[in-house]
C-alpha cells in the first residue's frame, strides 16, 4: 500500500478523531512539495547552478526552474534578475512518490540521524528540512558527484496552524526528536 493510499484510508480517520473534525475535507492535507537549491551569485562558483539543476532533475523527475533575484544587494554581490537558485514544485502523484521515498529511504540515509527537530514546523503548519549535502538521495550516485551542495525540502500544507500541521506530519510518520 502506497503512502497516498494509507493517508486516505488510515490517516484521515485518525486525524479526524484527533482533531475532532466531522468533515473529511477539514483534515489537513499536503498541497505541494518544493525542492530548492540556492546557488547565490553563481559567478563565484561557475557551473554550480547547472549542477544543482541536474541534481534536482534527477531527484524529482521534473525540469527545475531557475529563480532570479528580485532586487540588487551589493553586500551579497547580487544584481536584480541574476539567477540565484533552482527549484522544483511537486504535486499529485510525483509529490506522494517523493514523500514516500523521502521518509523511507532518504531520511534513514542521513548520517547520525536521531530525528528531526520540532522547530522545522512553522506557524502555518508547513515543514522545511535543510540538507548540507545532496548525496543522501538515492538517485544521486555519490561517485559521480563533482560538487556537493545543499538542498531544502519544503512540505506545504493547508493546516494553517502549527498544531494541526504537527498532527499531520506525525500521522505521516515523520520522525521527530522527543
Amino acid at each position: 500500500m502506497t503512502l497516498h493510499e494509507r493517508y486516505n484510508k488510515e490517516m484521515i480517520p485518525k486525524l479526524m478523531a484527533e482533531l475532532s473534525e466531522s468533515n473529511t475535507m477539514a483534515v489537513p492535507r499536503i498541497e505541494k512539495v518544493v525542492l530548492n537549491v540556492g546557488t547565490g551569485g553563481s559567478s563565484r562558483e561557475a557551473g554550480l547552478a547547472d549542477v544543482a539543476a541536474q541534481t534536482l532533475e534527477q531527484i524529482s523527475g521534473q525540469h527545475p526552474v531557475r529563480t532570479l533575484a528580485r532586487k540588487s544587494i551589493a553586500a551579497f554581490k547580487v544584481r536584480e534578475g541574476q539567477a540565484v537558485g533552482v527549484m522544483v514544485t511537486l504535486r499529485g502523484k510525483r509529490m506522494w512518490d517523493f514523500l514516500e521515498k523521502f521518509l523511507s529511504v532518504t531520511l534513514p540515509r542521513v548520517r547520525d540521524f536521531r530525528g528531526l527537530p520540532q522547530t522545522i514546523i512553522d506557524a502555518q503548519g508547513n515543514c522545511s528540512v535543510g540538507f548540507r549535502e545532496h548525496v543522501m538521495f538515492p538517485e544521486v550516485a555519490p561517485d559521480a558527484v563533482d560538487q556537493i551542495h545543499g538542498l531544502q525540502v519544503t512540505i506545504v500544507t493547508n493546516a494553517r496552524r502549527r498544531d494541526r500541521g504537527m498532527a499531520l506530519f506525525r500521522a505521516l510518520g515523520i520522525p521527530f526528536r522527543s
